[in-house]
């Protein structure tokens, strides 16, 4: 479990849509969702190997994004409180 935020040029490029599916496709639970910031919060719960290749793929984004940072924001005990309902989702 973690949750990352994600900065740099990362909104209106479509990251959110481009995080779910990479998540979607490794079998990733959690949301993606824009910061009043500019940056994006990602939450993902599932295996440790899947989770380690969405923060490795989060650290370069899609090709038309600008990733100039990825931080882990929370610990797994804190990402807990948050779960979502199964599946990957784009949060507004």
């Amino acid at each position: 479990m973690f949750s990352a935020r994600v900065s740099g040029s990362v909104q209106g490029v479509g990251f959110r849509a481009w995080v779910r599916t990479v998540a979607t496709l490794l079998g990733l639970d959690g949301h993606v969702r824009n910061l009043p910031n500019g940056s994006i919060e990602v939450v993902a719960f599932g295996h440790q190997d899947a989770l380690d290749k969405l923060l490795s793929q989060l650290k370069n984004g899609p090709p038309e994004a600008t990733v100039e940072a990825v931080t882990v924001e929370r610990s797994a005990a804190e990402i807990t409180l948050l779960s979502d309902p199964p599946g990957f989702h784009i949060r507004f």
